[in-house]
């Protein structure tokens, strides 16, 4: 069974990001970072799917929309990350 992709919103220099990623890694999960640091058409993908982001990271699995770090770290700590993934 293939994992659902993943999609990472980051940029540069933000803790968050890195910590929201080395979750990921720790996982096994691959997933595609997309920088928007300097804007441009990733940021506005971002913003067509999450209006009300304002923060990075945002994480899209398949076609939820996780959330931030935070929202990431609180799926795995209630052990739906884990279904989350295999979906």
């Amino acid at each position: 069974m293939s994992q659902p992709q993943i999609d990472i919103y980051t940029k540069f220099g933000c803790g968050y990001c890195a910590r929201a990623k080395r979750l990921l890694d720790e996982k096994n999960a691959s997933y595609h970072e997309h920088d928007i640091t300097m804007g441009g058409p990733s940021r506005d993908e971002m913003m067509k799917r999450a209006p009300m982001a304002r923060t990075v990271p945002q994480i899209f699995i398949g076609d939820v929309h996780v959330g931030g770090s935070d929202d990431l770290a609180a799926l795995e700590q209630s052990g739906k990350l884990d279904e989350l993934l295999s979906a």
